[in-house]
């Protein structure tokens, strides 16, 4: 599959040129992605308030998930930013896990995956508001995500929900550092 190119909009351009040059449409937004985005409720909403607290996490688990995959041995990928369409939407996981199987339909050349991930983890940032992180969680389960991780750094905090099921792990059972 070919790769479609991330649209980077100049920032020197005035306003009115920025965001006449902005995709206006789902299908416009898959064919060329803006870089730092997602398409959510027919609006692009930039990707912000990441802080080194938020990366630490991030890298954390990514090597955490990383070695998980490759100890079971799952095959697939661990993926840190990675665009996947949902029902209506694209998504910007924090750290996402693609299987085998969506490598193989999909190959690894491609700007957006065209579904969602088994496998998401999002992490609240300063800029996130309590109840949307929790919709977001719905609209990835809504989507066949099949397991949402998010992760309240403040708090020391991990929510995992499922197709059925939620899980606040107890202290002892998550490494809080």
């Amino acid at each position: 599959m070919a790769t479609a190119p991330v649209q980077v909009v100049p920032t020197d351009l005035p306003m009115e040129e920025r965001v006449s040059s902005l995709p206006k449409t789902l299908a416009d937004y898959l064919a060329n992605p803006v870089a730092q985005t997602e398409w959510v409720d027919g609006c692009i909403v930039e990707k912000v308030g990441q802080t080194l607290g938020h990366a630490k996490i991030q890298t954390r688990l990514l090597f955490r998930w990383l070695g998980y995959v490759e100890c079971q041995p799952l095959g697939g990928m661990v993926l840190v930013k990675a665009p996947g369409q949902t029902k209506g939407g694209v998504r910007r996981p924090d750290a996402a896990y693609s299987s085998p199987d969506l490598i193989q339909q999909f190959g690894e050349d491609i700007a957006t995956l065209l579904q969602s991930y088994p496998l998401v983890e999002e992490i609240f940032s300063s800029t996130d508001c309590g109840e949307d992180i929790f919709l977001k969680a719905q609209e990835y389960l809504s989507s066949d995500v099949l397991e949402v991780w998010l992760i309240f750094p403040r708090s020391k905090y991990v929510f995992i929900q499922t197709q059925d099921r939620y899980l606040w792990p107890a202290e002892q059972d998550t490494d809080k550092s």
